[in-house]
């Protein structure tokens, strides 16, 4: 041992002392589950720019209607099927105002001697294009927003009863739920349409009475889950009451299921007002929303493209950046995602 030593010159080891305050210090800083979250969130590329590409959209389907100098539903004949024309993008051949009129591309504003822009052109009854796009925007948005925070709301009140008090309640409740997923939503849409008038009330009223099934399986599920699991038995044993368990315990274990399950359920609220007002059973003219706006550019795609154009690339545009959000949400809420 003292010859091993010996191999060392003295000065070769230093005894490091640590501060007993810092022994155990962490090194990341401390931060919340929805600050760990968020920053998940960040990493996801697809996801943020998704967000701020719907948050643009949102914000212009308000101001859109408001920058535009002409009103949504006003009727100028003289100017119908104007294709759009922006004079900034003119000189690079898109957006200059010119159509196909007798197999020949000619200015149709000159023609028409029209002397003001529209943005996006304009319908077969001449209203300007670009504002009711926005206003339609606007319509779609709030009947899927409506939709969706009455599905979340029913669906987790009503899941989290049944998985929570089980037995007789659970089965009571789940047969009700076997019976409504049974029917189909275009039924229920149709007679909803033959009892009340056509609009915005009825199709949130449609989409609400069996979309907040798949939310309350989800949450029932996830409630049969942590239920039984020893913080909630521990809570229980020191006479905790049910509202406090469910509130304190289930439901911010829960809430991350739901908030995912929400975005999902966003743009599926609007592909089927888009589906309904497309065959004629959503809004009705002169109310402008992307079913209405799709459903009158599809009568005119072979002669005036545009005006199916923006309609439908903006509910595309919706949709993918909903799902982009969901998924990032997704991989953000869930426990098992490490770095």
């Amino acid at each position: 041992m003292t010859q091993n030593l010996e191999k060392f010159p003295k000065g070769s080891f230093e005894r490091i002392t640590i501060d007993p305050n810092q022994a155990e210090r962490i090194s990341k800083p401390s931060v919340s589950f929805w600050q760990d979250a968020w920053m998940r969130l960040r990493k996801n590329k697809g996801a943020v720019l998704s967000l701020i590409l719907f948050l643009l959209i949102l914000i212009m389907s308000f101001v859109g209607p408001m920058i535009s100098p002409f009103e949504p539903n006003h009727q100028t004949i003289t100017h119908a099927n104007l294709p759009p024309k922006i004079p900034a993008l003119a000189g690079l051949g898109i957006f200059d105002g010119h159509g196909s009129l007798g197999g020949k591309d000619v200015d149709l504003y000159e023609l028409k001697k029209v002397d003001v822009n529209y943005w996006f052109g304009t319908d077969g009854l001449g209203r300007d294009m670009f504002g009711r796009i926005w206003e339609g925007t606007q319509v779609s948005l709030f009947i899927a927003f409506m939709a969706a925070l009455i599905d979340m709301l029913i669906g987790v009140l009503y899941g989290g009863i049944s998985g929570y008090f089980g037995g007789r309640i659970d089965d009571v409740m789940q047969r009700i739920v076997e019976i409504l997923i049974g029917i189909p939503n275009l039924v229920i849409v149709i007679l909803m349409i033959m009892v009340m008038d056509p609009g915005i009330t009825a199709i949130i009223i449609a989409i609400a009475i069996t979309g907040w099934i798949g939310m309350s399986r989800v949450v029932r599920g996830q409630v049969l889950k942590y239920k039984n699991q020893e913080f909630v038995l521990a809570s229980r044993t020191l006479g905790a009451s049910h509202s406090r368990i469910i509130s304190k315990h289930l439901l911010p274990n829960v809430l991350g299921i739901v908030v995912i399950n929400t975005m999902f359920t966003i743009p599926g609220a609007i592909f089927f007002e888009a589906f309904l007002s497309f065959i004629g059973l959503g809004l009705q003219p002169p109310d402008a929303s992307l079913g209405t706006l799709i459903n009158d550019g599809y009568k005119l795609i072979q002669y005036q493209p545009h005006i199916l154009m923006f309609p439908a690339a903006l509910l595309s545009i919706i949709m993918i950046c909903f799902n982009l959000i969901g998924d990032g949400l997704r991989d953000a809420l869930d426990p098992k995602m490490k770095d």
